[in-house]
């Protein structure tokens, strides 16, 4: 036994490379050249044949791995019968039946035995099978050249018309002693495409080929070796060879195509692995992957959920090599925050609103009940009235108070006002939810807003205490600012940014006066909301923050 590990040859200035299908297992017998492996990069798929004939006695890769030039393949057994290629000896798997004894020791009977070989090998066109009423196809891809030893079932080259593209397969196996195509040349039904130096008789052709036994073969053995031979029919010409019967059936597991079908289902975006393939063995043709596009875009799927992106991955970078680094891992809630809002940024088409509330009226009264507050240990903050305000302006407006369905047909309305509150905290942002803020005093949302953001500074904020919203309200008062575009707040349709507010000069009709002015910054699902009914919502909501008395309204 004499083992030769396989690697990855050559590849070019491509660099790492992805494993995307192992079409051998151990104990496979293979040949030289035969595919072990097909590799993918964003550029291009590319198959990797074997350097040595032999018995594959270890994998050392698996599907996804990375290689580049060099690395590893496989273990190959490379012991050869005769010569340094492993070569499968011909056999004719059918048996020849015999007659009986006494027509065997009368004359000799022309029989093709199950284990014997030919003595001579045959060159035997290569033809273009049937292909329908096909006429004048191109042929886009040549598998094979001059000296490679082929299966049967091999694919030759890949005829492609207006229609359809198809592989041709290989009636037989032997080695390509001639090839009289090229790229480009259109073929029909019946054309010599080449020749093959065989030594298996084709099974298409059903020629016989004679072996001589002679009568003084004993009964016994003529008995025994009529159990494994039978009588070989002859025809008058070989016929056409058909093409594979077409499968309907999903297929599972690898996905076998061409690298030029490969490369055009990544020009049209279609994911082979949903892909029928209804080549031989499954194959994927790009009369599928065309089926499967046309497919996709006849279906009724035009919603308002439709049409998501898929963005590319972003290419890693090593910042290592422009100067020190450290690596600070992300918190828990960073991590599920980021993915929340890069969802729903993307997902979601985003518009702003921006407007300014007069509050100087609102702070004057929350100024003027801060001891009664206080005596009641409470503490009243700018951002209770705005929840008292948005709950009021919700029902006023109850496309605000909604989600749109999973169908991206319907919209869900709400009978409910849970207010989401978003929070800053050491470990990230968090948005808590206040529930039934219409029902709630101004004193009983205070006392809440206090108890709920000492248990999220705490991080005791409990995952059913931050579902429900109906709306939410970003407030970066506290920090500045004049405005931002904040995200919404998926399954919320809206959330409004708060800004901090000043002073400024505001004309009343017959001079300048200093007024309380609050930043509103509006961001809503325009799937949902119209630009006009957005900008009615600012508007009712900046007059209720301007006189909270209409509250009560």
């Amino acid at each position: 036994m004499s083992i030769k590990q396989i690697v990855v040859p050559d590849l070019g200035d491509i660099g790492e490379v992805e494993a995307i299908e192992l079409p051998i297992n151990v104990g496979d017998k293979i040949l030289k050249d035969d595919t072990v492996v097909v590799l993918e990069s964003d550029k291009a798929s590319m198959d990797i044949p074997a350097s040595e004939g032999g018995v594959v006695t270890e994998i050392l890769i698996k599907l996804g791995d990375k290689l580049q030039e060099g690395s590893p393949l496989l273990m190959l057994d490379i012991t050869a019968e005769s010569g340094s290629d492993v070569q499968e000896k011909p056999q004719i798997t059918e048996p020849v039946a015999i007659h009986s004894k006494s027509e065997a020791d009368s004359k000799k009977t022309e029989i093709v035995s199950s284990t014997a070989s030919f003595d001579s090998e045959k060159n035997v066109d290569l033809v273009i099978p049937d292909i329908g009423d096909l006429e004048a196809v191109e042929v886009i891809e040549i598998n094979v050249k001059v000296g490679d030893k082929v299966d049967k079932d091999q694919t030759l080259l890949v005829l492609e018309s207006d229609k359809a593209s198809m592989d041709i397969p290989s009636p037989f196996a032997g080695k390509i002693s001639e090839l009289t195509v090229s790229l480009g040349d259109k073929v029909n039904a019946g054309a010599v495409i080449g020749q093959m130096m065989t030594q298996q008789q084709p099974a298409a052709t059903g020629k016989k080929v004679p072996e001589t036994i002679e009568s003084s073969t004993s009964s016994a053995s003529v008995q025994s070796q009529a159990t494994q031979t039978r009588t070989v029919q002859t025809d008058s010409k070989p016929p056409v060879p058909e093409l594979p019967a077409i499968s309907n059936a999903p297929r599972k597991g690898l996905v076998h195509a061409s690298p030029a079908v490969r490369r055009y289902a990544r020009e049209l975006g279609a994911d082979l692995s949903k892909v029928t393939g209804t080549g031989s063995k499954g194959r994927v043709l790009k009369q599928d992957v065309k089926l499967f596009i046309k497919d996709e875009l006849a279906r009724p799927r035009a919603t308002a959920t439709s049409g998501m992106a898929a963005m590319p991955k972003m290419p890693e970078i090593d910042f290592s090599k422009f100067g020190e680094i450290e690596k600070v891992p992300l918190s828990r809630i960073q991590k599920v925050s980021s993915v929340n809002l890069h969802r729903n940024w993307v997902s979601i088409p985003h518009v702003t609103q921006f407007d300014e509330s007069d509050i100087t009226e609102l702070e004057a009264f929350r100024k003027s009940i801060k001891e009664e507050a206080s005596a009641l240990g409470v503490k009243v903050t700018p951002l209770t009235f705005m929840i008292k305000a948005a709950a009021a302006t919700l029902k006023a407006f109850p496309t605000f108070n909604a989600s749109l369905a999973a169908d991206g047909e319907n919209l869900i309305l709400k009978k409910y006002i849970h207010i989401g509150v978003a929070m800053d905290t050491p470990a990230g942002l968090v948005v808590p939810v206040v529930r039934n803020v219409d029902k709630k005093s101004i004193y009983e949302i205070a006392n809440e807003l206090t108890e709920t953001s000492q248990k999220a500074r705490d991080g005791k904020l409990l995952p059913a205490s931050m579902q429900g919203s109906c709306f939410t309200i970003s407030s970066l008062g506290g920090i500045g600012g004049t405005a931002f575009t904040p995200i919404v707040n998926w399954p919320d349709v809206a959330i409004l940014g708060v800004s901090r507010s000043q002073m400024k000069p505001v004309w009343n009709g017959k001079d300048f006066e200093p007024r309380l002015m609050l930043p509103l910054s509006l961001s809503y699902d325009h799937r949902v909301i119209d630009g006009a009914v957005a900008a009615r919502f600012t508007t009712h909501l900046s007059k209720t923050l301007g006189d909270v008395r209409r509250i009560l309204l």
